[in-house]
């Protein structure tokens, strides 16, 4: 049975979607050692939190992971990747 989401639900699950992308494209820039454990790390942060359905705490998450997005890819910068 498909759910339907109210459309603040749509918003932040096109955001989380977003979010992702964004990470499994930075990862992309890794080291080829490291890239694959990364994209698992990343994996694992989503599914870890895939049941969650309290908004409030899914803008957290959202706004906690672009952070950490945000300092791999500065350090990713640095390392001139």
């Amino acid at each position: 049975m498909i759910q339907s989401l109210d459309l603040q639900a749509f918003i932040l699950r096109s955001r989380v979607l977003k979010l992702y992308r964004q990470a499994l494209r930075i990862s992309g820039r890794a080291p080829a050692h490291a890239r694959a454990e990364l994209r698992r790390e990343i994996r694992q942060e989503m599914e870890k939190n895939r049941d969650c359905n309290d908004k409030q705490r899914i803008r957290f998450l959202i706004s906690e992971g672009l952070e950490r997005l945000k300092g791999v890819d500065e350090m990713l910068d640095m390392q001139g990747n």
